[in-house]
């Protein structure tokens, strides 16, 4: 007969709470302790119109249901399977934490919980402090606690990230000729059947031999390779074989979510709007946002000035991109006019990703740039709102995170990406090759 387990104790930190409001569901048969510090802190949070206000809020909500005074004596059961959550009340810091850390802190609050339940516990090591916050996981571990960072949302491994593309080597002219032949595709089983390669609906493959090659896509539908042609796109041409996939999955009207990886100068934010105001006559808006990460995870509040001026450069690049395609075109061009006219009557939109909330999402072309910086559960959120019509895209360098409790691993873009990989519904492109300049690419891959 198997030992039964003895469960386990986690002590959350607010960043966790705030970064999945769902997380005290994802221990299972552990218990879970939230020192009174960490209510106070998020009842800091709960006002405001940012995604962790939200999270803030639905967190409190959460709690709520979970009625009666047993929350803070012994706790209460999550549920069949699942261990108990408990509101513990901490008498200010214990006399340890005091003489290392002097100063009267909530993230010291925390630590003294911690420090407190593992002082008191029968079985020892069985408490453990869980903070997406490293300076705090390591004071935790100075002090000999088990301190963790919440992987729960967690990639495996960033190396084997699903990249949306595959070479298919040496292949003979007679098979790369029939690409160049209508109906200009091949069975698909007869290219994968001489070549080891991973097979995934939306995929797609550079087929070469010395000699030739042939940019390719998987239909899921049709089992097909179909060849693919460099399409201009509202005045942008393509430059290399990743931006000529990127934008034939972004005008696909058979894929509704798109992501695209790449360094900066790759061209990411600039096809998904050129794609976007190529085929706006299928939406009834174009959509731009990206989410506001102020330094050192500080409020807009504390910048001078107005709304508008806060939020002005966070919103600029958008802004520039905007810019590109519309000088690819005279003054008294149409698609020059048609673009001022959009932004005049609110038919294209640039604005914070916190200002969607209680919009209507239907047939609309929505492009989140810098997804890197959202977590996996305001990825879910955002997706789960899109409407019957409408095109989500998604945008980011998993390497260049502003966020300060997320990494390659737990980011929301990398996060989509490893889920969604074979999804019919679903496209990803990473683009390798910056297209700025030389001085820019050469910068981009030493500094």
């Amino acid at each position: 007969m198997a030992e039964k387990k003895t469960p386990k104790t986690f002590v959350l930190d607010t960043n966790v709470i705030l970064h999945d409001p769902t997380c005290i569901h994802q221990f299972q048969e552990n218990n879970i302790v939230i020192p009174l510090a960490v209510i106070e802190e998020i009842d800091h949070f709960k006002r405001g119109n940012n995604v962790i206000n939200l999270n803030a809020r639905e967190f409190t909500r959460t709690l709520d249901k979970i009625t009666g005074n047993a929350i803070f004596n012994g706790g209460v059961s999550l549920g069949k399977g699942k261990g108990k959550v408990r509101i513990l009340i901490s008498r200010g810091l214990c006399k340890e934490i005091r003489e290392v850390f002097r100063e009267d802190n909530p993230d010291h609050r925390v630590l003294s919980t911690a420090f407190e339940l593992e002082k008191e516990a029968k079985i020892k090591k069985k408490n453990i402090l869980v903070s997406k916050d490293v300076n705090l996981r390591m004071k935790a571990k100075a002090l000999g606690l088990l301190a963790e960072d919440y992987t729960t949302d967690r990639i495996s491994n960033v190396e084997d990230l699903y990249s949306g593309k595959e070479y298919i080597e040496d292949f003979d002219d007679d098979i790369i000729q029939k690409f160049y032949t209508s109906p200009f595709a091949v069975p698909a089983k007869k290219v994968f059947s001489k070549a080891k390669v991973e097979v995934v609906p939306n995929k797609y493959f550079i087929v070469r031999n010395g000699n030739r090659s042939v940019l390719t896509y998987y239909n899921p539908e049709t089992e097909m390779l179909q060849k693919i042609d460099k399409t201009q796109t509202y005045g942008i041409t393509p430059r290399n074989a990743e931006q000529t996939f990127a934008v034939h999955a972004l005008m696909n009207s058979d894929i509704p979510l798109v992501s695209m990886t790449g360094k900066a100068g790759t061209g990411k934010t600039l096809l998904a709007l050129a794609s976007a105001l190529h085929i706006k006559k299928y939406y009834r808006q174009i959509y731009i946002a990206r989410p506001v990460v102020p330094l050192s995870n500080k409020d807009l509040g504390y910048l001078p000035g107005d709304v508008e001026s806060k939020l002005g450069p966070y919103m600029q690049p958008l802004w520039d991109n905007l810019k590109v395609i519309q000088d690819q075109f005279n003054e008294n061009d149409k698609s020059f006019q048609a673009i001022n006219t959009m932004i005049k009557e609110e038919k294209l939109v640039i604005e914070p990703l916190s200002y969607i909330r209680g919009r209507s999402l239907q047939r609309i072309f929505f492009i989140v740039d810098e997804a890197q910086n959202l977590t996996p559960h305001e990825i879910k959120t955002i997706i789960t709102r899109v409407g019957e019509g409408s095109k989500i895209v998604l945008t980011g360098d998993i390497y260049q995170i502003d966020h300060p409790y997320l990494d390659t691993l737990s980011n929301g873009l990398s996060y989509l990406i490893d889920h969604f990989k074979g999804q019919k519904l679903y496209s990803h492109v990473n683009l390798e090759k910056g297209e700025r300049s030389q001085l820019a690419e050469l910068a981009s891959n030493l500094l």
